[in-house]
């Protein structure tokens, strides 16, 4: 999509820190960062969110992931990590462009990737097991 901020970025149009590529991805440093290390993988291919990417490439994300956290922790070294891929404005995505933030913690870093747990009641339960039958065989 040639309106789309993060399809430029994974072709090379605009000009990004990359600390990884390859024929599907483009991994770049955040330029709103968390924490410092913040990356985001891009895939090269546009997909709006988890619901549209194909799941072989979703699985190669993954991959790349484990790859780039690997190398972000001997190079910085930070404490933990967080993997976050937000789908939708009311879940927090801006940029219409599946991707996925890899976010570097550090103690007393207040990122603040965490949320306040709920209950699951039995009727919440309930209805969500009987709709889920038949759909996720």
């Amino acid at each position: 999509m040639s309106d789309c901020i993060f399809c430029r970025i994974a072709a090379g149009e605009i000009p990004s820190a990359t600390i990884y590529e390859d024929e599907n991805f483009r991994v770049i440093l955040d330029l709103g960062p968390a924490t410092k290390g913040h990356a985001l993988i891009l895939p090269k291919a546009h997909y709006a969110d988890l619901t549209e990417i194909p799941e072989d490439l979703a699985a190669k994300a993954m991959v790349v992931a484990k790859k780039v956290v690997t190398f972000m922790k001997d190079a910085l070294p930070c404490d933990g990590y967080n993997i976050v891929q937000n789908n939708g404005e009311s879940a927090g995505q801006t940029v219409f462009h599946f991707h996925m933030h890899l976010i570097p913690r550090y103690k007393g870093d207040h990122a603040g990737v965490t949320w306040k747990p709920g209950k699951l009641t039995d009727e919440a339960r309930d209805e969500i097991l009987e709709k889920a039958k038949g759909l996720m065989q």
